[in-house]
């Protein structure tokens, strides 16, 4: 299955993620990441037959693109780009200016304490929706056991 939405070079024709193909698959020799094999699969356009060629890349859990085709926008990729970017403005904010730093810091504390407070008041409804006793159940079972035990005593001597 292609991996991705790409476009042949040779006759411009769309392949969409998810379309099937018959494909050979190739390890990469000398190439490796953290000990993982790459592998590099071929396959051909459905209507040309040109060959595109792809390798798996397991650094950022996806696939190159290598020859015969383009690879197309991907949303995924951009917001993560996007997010990369607003990241970055907000460091390079702070670093132009002390009072954003302290401004951003009471934001952070401010909704890290909402959170605490959501999360403990989540708690104490599930501590009062909660019907189960385990201490008693745990008590109830002693003594059972206990009583059991006497009775096998009683049993003996008898």
């Amino acid at each position: 299955m292609a991996p991705f939405n790409m476009r042949c070079n040779t006759c411009g024709d769309y392949i969409y993620k998810g379309k099937k193909f018959n494909s050979k698959k190739e390890t990469v020799s000398n190439e490796d990441y953290l000990g993982i094999e790459i592998h590099r699969f071929y396959i051909r356009c459905p209507k040309c037959v040109a060959v595109i060629a792809f390798k798996t890349d397991p650094k950022n859990c996806d696939y190159t693109l290598e020859t015969g085709a383009t690879r197309n926008f991907e949303a995924a990729k951009t917001l993560m780009d996007q997010e990369k970017k607003k990241q970055q403005a907000i460091e390079d904010e702070e670093a132009a200016n002390p009072m954003k730093v302290l401004e951003n810091r009471t934001k952070q504390s401010r909704n890290e304490m909402d959170t605490m407070e959501a999360l403990t008041e989540l708690r104490e409804m599930n501590a009062r929706h909660e019907k189960v006793d385990h201490d008693g159940i745990i008590r109830k079972a002693k003594l059972y056991q206990q009583e059991l035990s006497v009775c096998k005593r009683k049993r003996r001597i008898v």
